[in-house]
Order: structure tokens, then C-alpha cells, then sequence
């Protein structure tokens, strides 16, 4: 008797089990078909706001992406991500409207990253792009890079930085631009610029950007005209002076294009300079007016 009792209650237990499972979380009996969906595979896109410690390349590969802290040395940090349309079946090709637009995007992220124009700083901007494989992959993707220089002229290399450059030309900057000393003959022929505090004699000094239309890259003397004219603008909203056909005979100018390789990829950024090829001066002449600037007569 106790053992039929026994088996009874054991059945009874399993079939208010069964009844309990069919109708809690809407079990139907069929173990596979309600797992959620796995995600669909993701292109690989790298993050902004993060560091590399490797120098810049072009091209960026997933076996390559290894991001550090920006805290940490490094000579690479990223500023911005964008995205390139994904029906394009190639990546752009350098000198297409597609990679200026992309180099234009990168320069106003970057100019809003660093709280000024990065070209007044010892930085240059960078764009990368997927790989071959990666871009076939579904990658769409263009980096902006930015690195600290040793100089702006053409000798520069690399430095290898702690901290992040976020902010960093939003005031004063060991990072920014100032008085320079001159080596070299004629303006044409000035051939490099070596940074120095304002307050030790100099002869040179930055004063701003002038961005050049979207033409070919000055080759001939008439192609180099309108950089001179528009580094003179620049020269003259800086120093308080008239911009007018005087202005030459009060200070001489010195522009720094960027390279017919960053032209190509739609750097239009020209960095200007005044030159003083007469004097030396001991100060900034950021709002010197006509007495600190004087029509010379000889």
C-alpha cells in the first residue's frame, strides 16, 4: 500500500511539474527555437578618443589596431571616426573629392578637439583608411590623426607624448606657434624657422592661417602670388596695420604650404609668418600697429 502511495505522489509531482514548465516562459517543447538571435558580425571600426603608441600609418588593419591611454607615451591619438557611404565598392582614391571631403571633416574635428586651429600648433593631422581586405570586409571607415611635431618645417619628426591633446590649444601652449629666428637669404629663399621665446631677439613670428582654394599646387611664380597676398591679410589683421599696398614696405611675409602630397588630399591650410629682413625685435608684435610696424624707406 505504502508503495503504490508512494508512486501515486511521485506521479502527481511530475505532472504539476509539467504543467508548471508548460506555461512558465511559454516553453512549447521545443528546445532550440527560442535562443535570441546572434548579432550580425560588425565591420571593424577603430574608436576615437584613443592612442597609438606605433607611428601613422595610411592604412589601418585590424591585426595592427592596438590602442593604448592617451596618459601613456604615444605618437598617435585619434580625434574623430567618420564614415564613408557604404555602397562604395573601393576605398577613395588620394586627389578624390571623396578624400578631401574626408581630410575637410578631420579638420574641423580636430580644430574642435585641440580648441584651435591645429595648424598653430606643432601638430599634423592625418587621415587613415581601411585595408584592401578590410574595406571588402564592410569596413567604411576614415581615421583622423593627430601627432606632435618637433617643428612644422620639413625636418620634423614625431614626438612620442604623454597626455592627451584634447584642449590643448585652447590657451597659452609650450605646443603653440610664436616668435621664430630666420636661417636662409630672400623670402623665397628662407630656408627654416627655429622657434624662440619672444622675449630673446628674433626676426620672425607666426600669425595666423590662410586657407587656399581648392587649385593646383603652386608650381610657377603667378601660382604663388595669391599665398603671399593672403598670408599679407592674415600678417595685417594680426599686427593692427592697413592692408593695403603698403604693407610690404612695412614687413616681409613667409608662408609654409603644406606638401604637394597633403595638397593632394585637400590640406589647404598655409601657415604664415611676418619677417622683419631689416631688424631684430624683442617682443610679439600681435597688435603692433603702424608705430611697431613703420613704412620703411629703404
Amino acid at each position: 500500500m505504502r508503495r503504490a502511495m508512494t508512486t501515486l505522489l511521485a506521479t502527481a509531482v511530475a505532472a504539476v511539474l509539467l504543467v508548471g514548465c508548460a506555461s512558465s516562459g511559454g516553453l512549447d517543447g521545443d528546445l532550440t527555437d527560442d535562443w535570441a538571435a546572434m548579432p550580425a558580425a560588425a565591420a571593424f571600426a577603430p574608436a576615437a578618443g584613443v592612442c597609438q603608441a606605433a607611428d601613422f600609418t595610411d592604412v589601418v588593419t585590424l591585426a595592427s589596431y592596438q590602442p593604448v591611454d592617451c596618459a601613456g607615451p604615444h605618437r598617435v591619438e585619434t580625434v574623430h571616426v567618420g564614415v564613408f557611404p557604404i555602397e562604395r565598392a573601393t576605398a577613395p582614391a588620394g586627389g578624390s573629392a571623396e578624400l578631401r571631403g574626408a581630410f575637410a571633416e578631420c579638420d574641423t574635428r580636430a580644430t574642435g578637439y585641440v580648441g584651435d586651429d591645429w595648424r598653430a600648433g606643432r601638430l599634423r593631422l592625418s587621415v587613415a583608411l581601411p585595408s584592401g581586405p578590410g574595406w571588402a570586409a564592410g569596413s567604411r571607415f576614415y581615421r583622423c590623426d593627430l601627432s606632435e611635431l618637433t617643428t612644422v618645417e620639413a625636418a620634423a619628426t614625431v614626438v612620442v607624448r604623454s597626455g592627451s591633446l584634447r584642449d590643448a590649444l585652447k590657451g597659452p601652449s609650450a605646443l603653440r606657434l610664436g616668435c621664430q629666428q630666420t636661417r636662409g637669404g630672400t623670402v623665397r629663399g628662407t630656408q627654416t624657422l627655429t622657434p624662440l621665446e619672444c622675449g630673446g631677439r628674433h626676426d620672425a613670428e607666426f600669425v595666423g592661417v590662410w586657407r587656399a582654394p581648392d587649385k593646383p599646387y603652386p608650381t610657377r611664380d603667378a601660382d604663388w602670388a595669391p599665398l603671399y597676398d593672403g598670408c599679407r591679410s592674415v600678417l595685417s589683421r594680426y599686427a593692427g596695420v592697413p592692408d593695403d599696398a603698403e604693407l610690404r614696405f612695412r614687413v616681409a611675409v613667409v608662408v609654409r604650404p603644406p606638401g604637394a602630397g597633403r595638397w593632394r588630399v585637400g590640406d589647404r591650410g598655409v601657415r604664415c609668418y611676418l619677417w622683419l629682413s631689416d631688424r631684430t625685435v624683442t617682443g610679439s608684435l600681435r597688435g603692433a600697429g603702424p608705430a611697431g610696424l613703420p613704412v620703411r624707406t629703404k
